[in-house]
């Protein structure tokens, strides 16, 4: 018999269905909540006069050393078109300059939220202003779990991940390359992503960017789900796209940048900046650097499209100065992501930034505590899409099914987090103390009873138990029972109801676009 002081031991059925409601509270929680409000303010780390400072130091990167933009005539012409000087340097590669003002001016048109679309309506997304949409990790070569270690991601797994983030209530958006299936063709696996995330979920999903043609599919594929006259009016696919850093847009990026453009879609402009390497390694000009990049690039969409659904992105990372590995997590680049916060809100753009990133080999320790460093700069910043939300491992170079069971989870706390507080007569609870008075506990009183199911985030993940409860039942670390946890939403796993007319369409569609070109490995 337990004493006043030690809780009785929970029996199996107990724990079973206490594990079970808890379950079904987090979902429930989140049911009608496809992305998150905001309800606490960003945090402005910078004064009027520093950001002015950074902003016109990106001006005079633009105006004075330009970027380099390679084999894309037709971007070169929009360029010259709208001002810009520009400089042929070799044949197909030309020097672009603009004037201080110029892309802020073009950036106007730029929509500051936007609504993407989802095929199930109740989870579109709007992105930009107060909302923040969280999605899974994108581009990772590896994937990794506790039973079979770090290897080369399959199809499988691709469908894998896209399960796992259609069936958490704490992720908005179902990612793009979740990682890379390498059992299908370089020049063909686009197309099986693609479907993958139309087939296995009914949220807003990424398109393929590596070559414009392939963007082109992307696009035609989102055409045949939700048919060519929505999609010329509104966004339902997007594209995430690199700049060549230091200061290059080549002609694959830049094409792939028009063709979502022309179509209306969705674009995501972002700089990959490893400062002492592609970047100065002080912060301020990393940031000036990244904020001439991605508005550079924006501008492109805007001058194809006015309107067109844009995003101004950032993606920091530091380096071991002592081996020159690249690190992540670290103190440094989230600073960046607060300041690319305020320079957002000043251009009146959506932000994508920073994300759960870890240089971690194991989901451990390090690997959320470099995490959380990172996503907090995000939730904390300012940003409104937040790619790399789950299961980034290993500098990137490994999607790990634990650490997504563990991002998911910290996704669900920051949901609590971004809330806030609310302050009103039932919040503030004086009825509570009131109803017994001073001295008795609050365990049974009317308050209690009607918010004890919903008044706390409760995590999936987290074992709260005592000690002793914890070592009877085996001693299971977090890592164990995020892998006991992936495995169960993959064998109960359903995927959501998809019109048979339009799934044949799109396969027929696949099956004509492989069978035109040959397998192409590299």
């Amino acid at each position: 018999m337990a004493d006043g002081n030690t809780p009785a031991p929970e029996t199996k059925r107990q724990r079973g269905g206490r594990t079970q409601r808890r379950d079904e509270r987090s979902k429930g929680s989140a049911i009608h909540r496809p992305y998150i409000v905001r309800g606490i303010p960003t945090y402005d780390i910078l004064s009027e006069e520093s950001l002015i400072r950074i902003e016109q130091t990106a001006d005079r990167i633009l105006a004075e050393i330009g970027i380099e933009l390679r084999e894309d005539h037709e971007a070169m012409r929009l360029y010259k078109h709208a001002g810009a000087e520009v400089t042929e340097q070799t044949a197909g590669v030309w020097r672009v300059k603009f004037e201080p003002g110029m892309v802020r001016e073009i950036l106007k048109t730029a929509p500051a939220v936007f609504t993407q679309h989802a095929r199930n309506p109740a989870n579109s997304v709007q992105i930009g202003g107060n909302n923040v949409v969280f999605a899974p990790s994108y581009g990772s070569p590896f994937v990794m779990d506790l039973d079979r270690g770090r290897r080369y991601g399959t199809i499988e797994d691709f469908q894998n991940f896209v399960k796992l983030s259609q069936a958490s209530p704490w992720l908005h958006h179902s990612g793009g390359t979740v990682c890379e299936p390498t059992d299908v063709p370089v020049n063909k696996r686009h197309l099986d992503m693609v479907y993958a995330h139309i087939r296995y979920s009914d949220r807003a999903y990424l398109g393929s960017i590596t070559a414009p043609e392939r963007a082109e599919d992307s696009v035609e594929l989102s055409r045949i789900l939700f048919g060519a006259d929505f999609v010329d009016q509104n966004c339902v696919v997007m594209g995430n796209f690199n700049t060549t850093s230091p200061l290059v847009l080549d002609g694959v990026t830049a094409a792939g940048i028009r063709a979502y453009a022309a179509a209306n879609q969705g674009s995501i402009h972002l700089p990959f900046l490893l400062g002492g390497a592609v970047a100065p390694l002080t912060t301020a000009g990393m940031v000036a650097q990244g904020l001439a990049e991605s508005m550079s690039s924006c501008a492109l969409a805007q001058l194809v499209r006015p309107g067109a659904p844009t995003i101004l992105a950032a993606f920091f990372s530091s380096m071991s100065l002592r081996t020159g590995s690249p690190t992540f997590g670290t103190p440094e680049p989230a600073i960046g992501s607060l300041v690319m916060g305020q320079l957002a809100r000043r251009l009146n753009m959506p932000l994508r930034c920073a994300g759960n990133f870890s240089t971690s080999k194991l989901p451990d320790g390090q690997a959320m505590q470099q995490s959380m460093m990172s996503m907090m700069s995000a939730v904390q910043g300012g940003a409104n899409y937040v790619l790399h939300s789950a299961g980034f491992l290993d500098g990137l170079l490994s999607m790990s099914y634990e650490k997504h069971v563990m991002d998911t989870d910290m996704c669900g706390a920051l949901h609590a987090y971004l809330d806030g507080m609310a302050v009103d007569d039932d919040a503030l609870a004086f009825e509570a103390l009131n109803e017994l008075g001073p001295g008795q506990h609050l365990f049974s009183t009317q308050h209690t009873l009607r918010h004890y199911e919903t008044a706390y985030w409760d995590s999936q993940l987290d074992d709260n138990q005592p000690w002793e409860t914890w070592d009877e039942q085996g001693g299971i670390d977090s890592a164990k029972r995020a892998n006991a946890r992936w495995k169960k939403t993959l064998a109960e796993y359903e995927a959501p109801p998809l019109d048979e007319g339009i799934d044949e369409a799109l396969k027929d569609f696949i099956a004509r676009r492989k069978g035109a070109v040959q397998d192409m490995w590299y």
